[in-house]
């Protein structure tokens, strides 16, 4: 049995029963308690269970998301951006695959306040249930549209905006190119990824090597207007120095590992 149809059953039990054991776990899957333990402790740092004391339950208020697996770039994207987080920090979280990876990365970060426009970034960000867990003040922006990725945009969110001042604001991209800059397929998205970018003392887009060169149907900025770029290192070096020399900072996340290269 692959790995992620193990994990997909034992998310399938806790959605039918709410709660289950390891053993009963084990026995119906045929595997041992360890390899249980194991995809538990995946699938409550992904925030869709909770660790019980000899097994699991579904986290309160999960709802099932339809965006995709984090993969090995998104993972190391998402480590290193939340080196950048601290304790009291105002953030923004735009929606996106990359962005929902850090947000699951910085759960544990106390007294931050996360302004987003994905509703599976505010999911994660539920009150919590224990009185010793970190407390997270969140605001969630409102539109008029929901886009595939579970985001929210429009002129309400855009209006929100205006007023709100955010440390750091982390922008998932959906394509990078010299000439086009950040794009992105959706009209609205691209008018709130702007407002986003206006509220932040300093912008960080998240994009791994499959974005760059990628043009969607409008752009969001220019590529001078990013402050830092985090990637990964599967981007190759004649684009890592066209990248270098039109964002403010790049940095180049090793997949696999937490180290990270950096290049001003």
């Amino acid at each position: 049995m692959l790995v992620t149809e193990r994990r997909e059953r034992i998310l399938a039990a806790a959605r039918e029963r709410g709660a289950a054991s390891v053993a009963e776990l084990a026995a119906a899957l045929q595997v041992s308690e360890m390899t249980v333990r194991r995809d538990i402790d995946q699938l409550a740092d992904e925030g869709v269970v909770e660790r019980v004391r000899g097994g699991m339950r579904l986290r309160a208020g999960h709802r099932p998301s339809t965006a995709p697996a984090v993969s090995a770039e998104r993972r190391a994207i998402a480590e290193a951006a939340a080196t950048m987080i601290e304790p009291g920090m105002a953030i923004g979280i735009s929606g996106g695959a990359t962005g929902l990876a850090l947000a699951r990365a910085v759960r544990d970060v106390a007294d931050l306040t996360v302004v987003t426009n994905s509703l599976s970034v505010a999911d994660l960000f539920s009150p919590p249930e224990r009185a010793d867990a970190p407390y997270t003040q969140t605001v969630v922006l409102t539109g008029g549209v929901r886009t595939p990725a579970e985001s929210l945009v429009g002129p309400v969110a855009v209006r929100a905006l205006e007023h709100l001042h955010c440390d750091l604001v982390f922008l998932d991209a959906h394509g990078l190119d010299v000439h086009a800059g950040i794009t992105t397929m959706n009209l609205l998205e691209a008018e709130t990824s702007r407002a986003f970018m206006a509220t932040a003392r300093e912008v960080i887009v998240l994009a791994d090597h499959t974005r760059w060169g990628v043009v969607g149907l409008t752009t969001i900025a220019d590529l001078s207007d990013i402050d830092r770029l985090i990637t990964d290192d599967g981007l190759d070096d004649e684009a890592r120095q066209q990248l270098a020399a039109h964002v403010g900072s790049l940095q180049v996340a090793a997949r696999g590992t937490e180290a990270s290269a950096g290049t001003d």
